[in-house]
């Protein structure tokens, strides 16, 4: 979270990708706010209803999230974070990520995977863009 003192600066969007495929699969992916830009733009442009589909700005992103992320994180587990595809785009500074997650319910071992999207922007080292397209009736399921 904010103020717990992580800074990460970022060479360009496949390394942003990286550092929130290992955050996901150590337990979750609490810290994104890490990579954030002060003046990012975060999308979810297929967020379950009621949830918020774009938030701008570092703080705004990990106040509105982070306590909807520690109850999600507490309830499942990820195993596995496989790269589909990296698209470089004629900007170095922008990619696109296709994945899949594999998930597990902790209470009953259920097991489920999800393809996403991800279009990541890097400016100065910190992440500026993360639209990230999922299937959220896939993360419900799994969650329970």
């Amino acid at each position: 979270m904010l103020g717990d003192g992580m800074s990460t600066v970022l060479a360009g969007p496949r390394e942003a990708f990286e550092r929130f495929r290992d955050m996901a699969l150590s337990g979750g992916s609490a810290g994104l706010e890490s990579m954030l830009a002060d003046d990012c733009v975060v999308e979810t442009p297929f967020a379950p209803p009621g949830s918020a589909l774009r938030f701008e700005g570092r703080e705004a992103f990990a106040t509105t999230v982070a306590e909807r992320q520690r109850a999600f994180f507490a309830r499942i587990r990820f195993n596995d974070v496989r790269e589909v595809a990296v698209h470089e785009t004629t900007d170095p500074t922008t990619a696109i990520v296709e994945y899949e997650m594999e998930a597990e319910r902790m209470s009953d071992g259920f097991r489920a995977s999800a393809a996403f999207v991800v279009v990541i922007g890097v400016r100065d080292g910190r992440v500026t863009l993360w639209r990230e397209y999922q299937n959220p009736i896939a993360m419900a399921q799994v969650a329970g």
